[in-house]
Formats: structure tokens, C-alpha cells, sequence
């Protein structure tokens, strides 16, 4: 049996630690400041003390100041293990804050206490983002158990805020410890991917919602000619901005939708009663827009448009940008990380990977943006942020046993 045998076994072995470590996980709810918490620092003190019992040759808290969380900072951890290369390394990130359950009429039970149905772990946080965490520490467990050597230096690191924008997690990291990764290091994010786990996520489009308030004069629904109505031109305006996918109509098949999109979502209440026309209407676009584009090219074409069509109906429009994320440059399809996860995944599971792009947001972004290039990848159950979030513990395996394939062959 050769030692990645060996180390398969291992991990196959791991399935009631799984499921503990989950439930221990899932029973510490690490909460932003934004969503209702105090910080994550219950959930990094368990996995701290997780991960000492694996002997790492450094393991050690970097705090972002936050006054408005528990002791006055938000917790990252860094979990490191020398190896065979000590001037490259192999880095998982993964994040220890989650997302409140929502609802709870919609939930089977408690969302912090879990549950096992059959492969199923049910409860909040065991896919976004424990799932990550949880592979990639039975992957080094597997290893270590076997004394087998890593290839490269291996590092664990879990942050803080990816949930709330990652200002106290990778944000704080890479502008305070920046030289902690290099360019040539393998990166890689378990915090999105496809039921399969053959999807590497190298790109990501740009992110940008647009406001738009139209106002005109609000009057009696009886006598339309003494107002100006707002409501219509909503209604106009959306259809007018249709025009941004015929001017902005390149298509990049790593992505899927392959086109950029821009989508009217949510509009405001006007006025409270039916017989009375709005004289003030505010409306909202989310735009996913390709590296081909510059952001700045699409705000100064919706303003255009809607300067075009205010003048037309005799209203006001005002156009604001509320968040705006401009696309770092893609990670190279052909770069070592990718090929090194492509490598891994044929190994374990004899399907074949493919570099894809996506229209959502990840803290993979961080890296790309400071010239790192970063992997998104993990075999996940799409049920994030949904009630009765759930992962299964055959993916958890298999993701481990990939993560240890790039360990060990470096």
C-alpha cells in the first residue's frame, strides 16, 4: 500500500470525528458585530486547541483591532507545518463566522445543534464555511497520524468577517502580514465549487448595485396631469436599461451565465394607498459584470441613460453607486494551483476539473487583488445561508483526501 493509500484510509477512519468536530463547531456560533454577535473568538478558541493536538511547528492568533467585538479584537488563526520545501508553501483558507439561521419556523430543529441523517450533517455553518474547515484538518490529521512528511510547508489559516467584508479577517492579514504568502505558494479557499467537486473557481466578475431614486410630483390618482409620476418611470427606466446587454454583450465561456447581467431586484414602498400617484419611487440594480469591462463604463452609461430618459418624462433621477467590487485579474487556468487541485481530484475521485469563473463574491478575490494568485474549490452541497443548512460527510472525506494528495505531492 503506498503512503497516499495509506493516508486514504486513514481518513475514511474519520467519520464519528467528523461528525463531532461539527457538532462541537456548529454549537459556537461565531456571529459579526453586523449580524447580532460578538465576534468568533468561542469557535477559534476550540479550533486553536484542535489544532495544537496535531503539533504544528507554529500556531499563533493575529488580531484585528475591533472595538465593538468581545475583547476588543476579531480572532485569525495560523496553523503551520514544516516540510520537505520550506521556501514554498501549501495554504488553506477557510472562515470561522457564519451566517444567522434566519427564520427558525423554517428549520427541523435547533440551527446550533446538529443532526445526522444518514451521509447528512444538518445545522448552520456545517457547509459555509466548516466544511472547509473540517477537510482540511482531517487532511493534515491524516498525514501527521501516518508520520508522513508534506511536500511543501503547510498552513491552515482561519479568519474572521469573510460574512460581514473580511475588514478584521484577510483584508487585516494582508495588509498586516502581507509576506506571510508569497506568489509562487498554492492557495487555495474551500468556500465554493460544485456537487461533483470539479469546479476550480479562477475569476470572478466585477460586482456593482446601482440606486436609482425618480422623483416627479405626487398627486391624486383621479387627476393625473396636476403630478408627475414616478412610478412610471421606473417602469420605463428598467426597460430602458436593457440597453446596458447589448452595449456591454461579451460573452467568456469560463464563466456561467458566459454574458454580464443586470438585473432590476428590489424596489422600495412608494405611497401607502392606491388612489394617490408616487411623486418619489427608489428602485435597485445588481450588476455582475466580465473582466472585459470596466465598472466605471457601465455607471456612466446607466447615468446617460437615465439622464436621457428624466429629460424625456420631466422627472429627477438620481443614480448612486452602494457597493461596488471590481474584479481582481483571474488566477492563470494553467497555474500551479489549479493544476495541482485538477492533479489531486483525478487522483482521488478519476473525474476530471475544469477552471470556471463565477458571478458572486469570494474572499479568494483578497488574494487575487494583491497579485496571489487563489483557488476556489471544494465538493459542496449548494444549501449555504438556506434553512437546514447541510454538508455530507462522504464529501468532507473526499475533499480531505484531495487536500492531502497536494500535501504530499506539493
Amino acid at each position: 500500500m503506498s503512503g497516499l493509500e495509506r493516508v486514504y484510509k486513514r481518513v475514511d477512519s474519520f467519520r464519528p470525528e467528523i461528525i463531532e468536530m461539527q457538532r462541537e463547531l456548529t454549537s459556537r456560533p461565531a456571529l459579526g458585530l453586523e449580524n447580532g454577535g460578538s465576534g468568533e473568538h468561542d469557535k477559534a478558541d476550540y479550533v486553536k486547541e484542535q489544532l495544537s493536538f496535531l503539533k504544528p511547528d507554529s500556531l499563533y492568533e493575529i488580531h484585528a483591532p475591533d472595538e465593538r467585538a468581545a475583547n476588543g479584537y476579531r480572532p485569525n488563526l495560523v496553523a503551520i507545518w514544516k516540510g520537505r520545501q520550506e521556501e514554498k508553501a501549501v495554504w488553506v483558507l477557510s472562515h470561522l463566522d457564519i451566517v444567522p439561521p434566519g427564520d427558525l419556523s423554517l428549520w427541523t430543529g435547533d440551527p446550533y445543534e446538529i443532526r445526522v441523517e444518514a451521509d447528512k450533517i444538518i445545522g448552520r455553518g456545517v457547509e459555509d464555511n466548516q466544511h472547509g474547515i473540517v477537510s482540511s484538518y482531517f487532511a493534515v490529521k491524516g498525514i501527521v497520524d501516518l508520520k508522513q512528511a508534506f511536500a511543501r510547508k503547510v498552513g491552515l489559516v482561519l479568519v474572521a468577517d469573510e460574512e460581514t467584508g473580511s475588514r478584521y479577517g484577510l483584508g487585516y492579514l494582508l495588509k498586516e502580514n502581507r509576506d506571510l504568502f508569497k506568489e509562487d505558494d498554492l492557495i487555495i479557499v474551500p468556500d465554493g465549487g460544485n456537487e461533483e467537486g470539479t469546479m476550480i473557481e479562477i475569476a470572478e466578475k466585477s460586482m456593482l448595485w446601482l440606486k436609482f431614486t425618480i422623483t416627479g410630483a405626487q398627486c391624486h390618482a383621479s387627476t393625473p396631469e396636476k403630478g408627475k409620476n414616478s412610478l412610471f418611470g421606473v417602469a420605463r427606466l428598467i426597460l430602458e436599461l436593457d440597453e446596458l446587454k447589448e452595449r456591454f454583450d461579451l460573452k467568456n465561456p469560463i464563466f456561467e451565465p458566459q454574458e454580464s447581467t443586470f438585473e432590476p431586484t428590489k424596489i422600495e414602498a412608494n405611497v401607502p394607498n392606491i388612489n394617490t400617484i408616487p411623486g418619489r419611487d427608489v428602485f435597485y440594480l445588481d450588476c455582475r459584470i466580465l473582466p472585459d469591462y470596466k465598472v466605471d463604463e457601465i455607471v456612466e452609461e446607466a447615468t446617460a441613460i437615465s439622464e436621457r430618459l428624466a429629460k424625456e418624462l420631466d422627472l429627477r433621477i438620481k443614480v448612486e453607486v452602494i457597493h461596488r467590487r471590481d474584479g481582481a485579474s483571474p488566477t492563470p487556468a494553467d497555474s500551479p494551483v489549479v493544476t495541482a487541485l485538477a492533479r489531486a481530484i483525478n487522483r482521488v475521485t478519476g473525474l476530471t476539473a475544469s477552471p470556471m469563473g463565477i458571478g458572486g463574491g469570494t474572499v479568494a478575490a483578497f488574494f487575487r487583488e494583491a497579485g496571489l494568485p487563489a483557488a476556489v474549490w471544494s465538493t459542496i452541497s449548494p444549501t449555504a445561508h438556506q434553512p437546514n443548512e447541510y454538508c455530507l460527510i462522504t464529501d468532507i472525506i473526499t475533499d480531505a483526501k484531495i487536500m492531502a494528495t497536494v500535501f504530499l505531492s506539493g
